[in-house]
């Protein structure tokens, strides 16, 4: 199964590392690259939940006397235009961008995995109607479709959760589809409908903890996604409005009037984005791995 654009350490698969006996040593052991994603996810995690304490400044506090300041001990990563500490704000901008990452995958998650669990499970009839609308949902990229959703809404932190939650529904509905259709061929669930089990039971009790598996991997794959499309968001100015400090609104200004004049205006929280992404795919690689049955040792 191939990764959708990179979650972040989900509640869920901590969870299931820690069922699995030796937990998080043996998923370091057989997937260092992922321990490294995950261990970088939580750094980030951490200072967006210390932000008030970590942070040096105020990060919507402007000083005339200060703009433009180069990295140095009273601001360790500069200012910007405005004055405004630009570690400050990327620590609090930590929050933000983590948030709409974390809300979107666990709802595209959630929406998806029961669209893909009544898709395949409902019949025939049902599943004609819902295909459809999933390959129409899929074919418009996913910045589009959440650019057209939020400059409908207006932009504000609920619509963009909304507008990025959305598009992931049918990514995630397919494979979920795909190996419900798989298990209710299976024995043990023709074996539970010949005792009269019901069909909620079915797919409650036989059908739905097969796909937790692969639901956990494409959640926590798509937090990078969902970060990285709430930055694109904020950079065309439809992401979260000011004063509140987010890595792509960070961008937005910097990038197109600033970047030649004070070039630590685009490299830090370009770095900051590039990170997050990358160690949310290092750790949904290395899940998938660990999940995968075929892969065990």
């Amino acid at each position: 199964m191939s990764q959708v654009d990179a979650v972040a350490a989900s509640a869920p698969a901590a969870a299931l590392i820690r069922r699995r006996p030796g937990g998080a040593r043996v998923f370091a052991r057989r997937s260092p690259l992922g321990a490294i994603g995950a261990f970088l996810m939580l750094v980030v995690i951490l200072a967006g939940l210390a932000a008030p304490v970590v942070a040096t400044h105020d990060p919507t506090r402007t000083d005339a006397t200060q703009t433009f300041t180069p990295p140095g001990p009273r601001h360790w990563l500069g200012t910007d235009h405005l004055g405004r500490d630009i570690y400050s704000r990327l620590v609090h901008g930590a929050r933000v961008s983590l948030a709409v990452g974390i809300a979107c995958a666990l709802l595209g998650g959630l929406g998806g995995g029961a669209v893909g669990l009544v898709s395949g499970l409902a019949g025939r009839r049902v599943d004609t109607v819902v295909q459809p609308l999933l390959d129409i949902m899929q074919g418009f990229p996913l910045l589009v479709l959440a650019l057209v959703m939020t400059a409908a809404l207006g932009p504000s932190l609920g619509t963009v959760i909304v507008a990025i939650s959305v598009p992931f529904i049918p990514r995630v509905a397919r494979v979920v589809r795909a190996v419900a259709l798989g298990v209710r061929e299976t024995t043990y669930v023709e074996a539970a409908r010949a005792i009269g089990a019901g069909g909620a039971r079915v797919a409650l009790r036989h059908v739905l903890p097969n796909t937790v598996a692969p639901l956990v991997v494409m959640t926590t794959a798509q937090l990078g996604s969902a970060i990285l499309v709430e930055a694109s968001l904020s950079f065309l100015g439809l992401g979260i409005p000011e004063p509140y400090p987010s890595w792509g609104r960070m961008l937005s200004v910097s990038a197109t009037e600033f970047a030649q004049r004070a070039p630590w205006l685009v490299i830090f929280p370009g770095l900051a984005i590039s990170l997050v992404v990358f160690a949310s795919n290092l750790f949904g690689d290395g899940l998938r791995d660990y999940l995968d049955p075929r892969l065990r040792i």
